[in-house]
């Protein structure tokens, strides 16, 4: 049982990475038609729906790998999962890629209310989500909390920027390895703060 325990952090990145570069893999090889290779948008356009239609089983599959494992389905992910196949299903019924664009805006305003919502009752539901990887005291967590509000409304403004004020590649990129980037580099620069309340 210990060794289960042990090895599902590495399990959890693969399951929510692997979506996301399959989607990446999927848009940069789509099989784009003869006829649409000298249509720029109309080939980014078969890109991202190809990707898209990949995407959303994908994200699926890695719910239930995740379900599978550990027998319980965690919220985020399941949050995550909903916004995917309602936005994902959009962009392929309506041949319009904004609907897949302003999922990760919606994801990150959903998880910044969620937790705007828990301060006001002064509580942490980010403990809930992440109290056994981090021991901090219930200060840190609402430290902690706060700040992650702050940043998913930061990242949902920039996703925004991206998708709307650069190409459809860049917000791919973006997508795929920008948001993962600066989730590691946030959290890199909460150390202090995690030293500060550990409850160790």
């Amino acid at each position: 049982m210990n060794e289960i325990n042990k090895e599902r952090p590495f399990s959890k990145l693969i399951l929510e990475m692997g979506p996301l570069i399959i989607f990446f893999v999927c848009y940069y090889n789509a099989p784009i038609p003869e006829n649409l290779k000298n249509d720029l948008d109309e080939a980014n356009l078969f890109k991202i729906i190809f990707a898209t239609k990949i995407f959303v089983p994908a994200i699926l599959v890695a719910l239930f790998i995740g379900w599978f494992q550990t027998k319980k389905i965690a919220k985020m992910p399941l949050i995550t999962a909903i916004l995917v196949v309602v936005f994902g299903g959009l962009t392929i019924w309506l041949n319009n890629p904004i609907f897949i664009k302003m999922k990760p805006t919606l994801i990150y305003l959903i998880f910044s209310a969620i937790l705007g919502y828990g301060l006001l009752k002064k509580k942490s539901y980010l403990k809930i989500l992440m109290g056994s990887a981090i021991p901090m005291n219930e200060e840190g967590w609402l430290i902690l909390s706060k700040r992650f509000v702050g940043f998913f409304v930061l990242l949902a403004f920039t996703n925004e920027i991206i998708w709307r004020f650069f190409s459809q590649d860049f917000w791919v990129n973006f997508k795929t390895f920008g948001l993962p980037i600066l989730l590691i580099f946030f959290m890199i620069l909460q150390f202090n703060l995690f030293n500060k309340y550990s409850n160790k």
